[in-house]
């Protein structure tokens, strides 16, 4: 043992190698002249996620008025439990795993066949989509899958998100391409209805969430076309987040970007059942990626994004438990049906609240008719954190400030609609009364 440790690519200098106890251990005379390398693109990022930095902020805020009853309308995580018929499902799916003959081990990658057919009827093809079991993928999560799907698109890409935005796509992104011009924000502001105008210009691959998640507004189907038949003519990517289209109100507001005639041909969808059906805590989702969907590979041959989804997530992803995916089963029983329109229904209660007594204030806002979200225009001309601060220490009621969604999101604010009516009263009546 007197060579000196050899690592390929690194440069060691005066190394002394001593032995103990079988074992071997290095001890440095000089500093390395060489370290490895770390993805200096994190370094772009914020120091904290958005609600990692709200938290830090009502944690501070409750150490010092530990009195205080804070009412809590930001992140946007469910309060009603889980469906009967749900939990029922996971009941018998966890006494199917303490019996020999219906114990499962590992499961497909791609989801279970029972999850993925009843996805493909009752999502899709009932409404007159035609979408097969083989181009849905089961997921833990649509934050994990928008910011996953990266790993299957070249770093050449220009890549457009709308601003203001769900934090995830752009951190995301950054992390794979730094800040650089091939991230191209889409201004969304109150002058074009918070919808992104179609480019003059080329993009490789558009992300679009509606109902939208921060500012709770909705493409019609004319205007979710002119993006498709963008798309097509440019042979661009939409990544289509769907999450919340079981909020959806107006009949005329699609559900599915697949809805739009040539859609499956440029689109990836992602939907989840963390709103809709509570699962915010069991973790399930799912990725629509057809397979009519390809892309050119350098040499210019055709290549399926669906097969490229289904290499990556073999790769690195273990599946989702079968425990949790027989919950999720049950959410397309009769029952399950049922009992999730009676949740969405409940938190939209909220939302109606809310926006009646935001017209009582006299206050400016949008959203909240066909999405769990309130996008509110902070008064008085506030900045976002300093309307977050003066609701959460004078009224005691936190919601995210909306510059934690991008620069177009300064000087608004985002209630959510995923409290219980009683909180979500208490909180319109102090708002009503609240003189700022």
């Amino acid at each position: 043992m007197n060579n000196v440790p050899i690592i390929s690519g690194k440069k060691w200098k005066d190394v002394q190698v001593v032995r103990f106890n079988q074992s071997f251990s290095i001890s440095f005379h000089q500093q390395i002249e060489y370290m490895f390398e770390i993805n200096e693109n994190y370094l772009q990022l914020n120091e904290s996620y958005l609600f990692s930095t709200i938290a830090k902020r009502i944690e501070k805020f409750s150490a010092s008025h530990p009195e205080a009853d804070i009412i809590r309308l930001g992140i946007g995580d469910v309060t009603l439990p889980l469906p009967p018929s749900v939990l029922q499902a996971m009941h018998n799916a966890v006494d199917e795993m303490g019996v020999k003959e219906t114990f499962r081990g590992y499961g497909p990658e791609q989801g279970y066949a029972f999850l993925r057919e009843k996805i493909s009827e009752v999502d899709f093809r009932q409404r007159g989509i035609d979408i097969s079991p083989g181009e849905i993928f089961v997921g833990d999560g649509s934050k994990s899958d928008t910011g996953n799907i990266g790993d299957i698109l070249g770093e050449g890409n220009v890549v457009a998100i709308t601003n203001p935005v769900y934090p995830v796509y752009l951190d995301t992104n950054i992390m794979r391409l730094g800040k650089s011009s091939q991230i191209v924000l889409l201004p969304c502001g109150e002058e074009n209805g918070f919808l992104p105008e179609i480019p003059s210009h080329h993009l490789d691959v558009i992300y679009l969430c509606y109902p939208n998640n921060p500012t709770g507004t909705v493409m019609n189907r004319e205007q979710l076309k002119q993006w498709v038949d963008y798309a097509l003519e440019n042979r661009s990517l939409i990544l289509f987040d769907a999450a919340y289209e079981a909020f959806i109100r107006d009949n005329e507001i699609p559900r599915s970007i697949y809805e739009i005639e040539g859609a499956a041909a440029c689109a990836i969808e992602f939907r989840s059942f963390s709103k809709n059906a509570g699962f915010t805590g069991l973790r399930c989702s799912y990725t629509v990626v057809p397979k009519v969907l390809t892309a050119r590979s350098a040499e210019g041959s055709n290549i399926s994004l669906n097969g490229l989804w289904n290499r990556r997530q073999s790769t690195k992803f273990n599946g989702t438990p079968y425990i949790v995916q027989k919950a999720a089963e049950a959410v397309y029983s009769p029952e399950g049906q049922q009992e999730v329109r009676e949740m969405v229904s409940y938190y939209m209660r909220n939302a109606e609240m809310i926006r009646e007594g935001l017209t009582e204030k006299g206050w400016t806002f949008f959203g909240g008719k066909d999405s769990p979200y309130i996008w509110l225009k902070c008064p008085g001309g506030m900045d976002s954190w300093t309307f977050f601060d003066r609701l959460l220490q004078e009224c005691h009621i936190v919601g995210t400030p909306g510059v934690g969604f991008g620069s177009k999101g300064e000087g608004y604010f985002r209630l959510t609609a995923f409290n219980s009516h009683e909180r979500t009263a208490e909180a319109v009546r102090r708002i009503k009364q609240w003189e700022y």
